[in-house]
C-alpha cells in the first residue's frame, strides 16, 4: 500500500484527505518538511497559492519537495497547489520556478 501525504498548512487539504480515506487509504496530513520522509505521494492541495506561499516560507519547503521529487516521490497539486509545482509560473512567482 502506498504511503500518501497531503500538504495541509491551507485550503481545502481535509476534503483531499477524505476523498483518500472514502477509497480505503489513511493519508498523513503533513505540516512539516520531515514528514514527507517514507512517503510514497504528496498532494498540494488548492488554497490560496500566495497565503501557501507565506506558510511555506518557515522551513525550505520547495528544496524538501525537489528532493523528494528527485528521489522518485509522487507530487500531485491541484489549482493553488499545481500553480506552486509548477516549473514556470510568472505570478506569484514561486521558489519552484525559478
Amino acid at each position: 500500500m502506498a504511503r500518501i501525504g497531503v500538504l495541509a498548512l491551507q485550503g481545502d487539504f481535509a476534503r483531499h484527505a477524505q476523498a483518500f480515506a472514502e477509497i480505503g487509504e489513511a493519508p498523513l496530513e503533513v505540516r512539516h518538511t520531515r514528514q514527507i520522509d517514507g512517503l510514497d505521494g504528496l498532494v498540494v492541495p488548492g488554497g490560496e497559492s500566495t497565503a501557501l506561499l507565506r506558510l511555506m516560507d518557515h522551513e525550505p519547503w520547495f528544496e524538501a519537495l525537489r528532493g523528494f521529487h528527485s528521489g522518485g516521490g509522487t507530487l500531485f497539486g491541484t489549482c493553488a497547489g499545481a500553480i506552486l509545482l509548477a516549473r514556470e509560473c510568472a505570478s506569484p512567482r514561486s521558489p519552484a520556478s525559478g
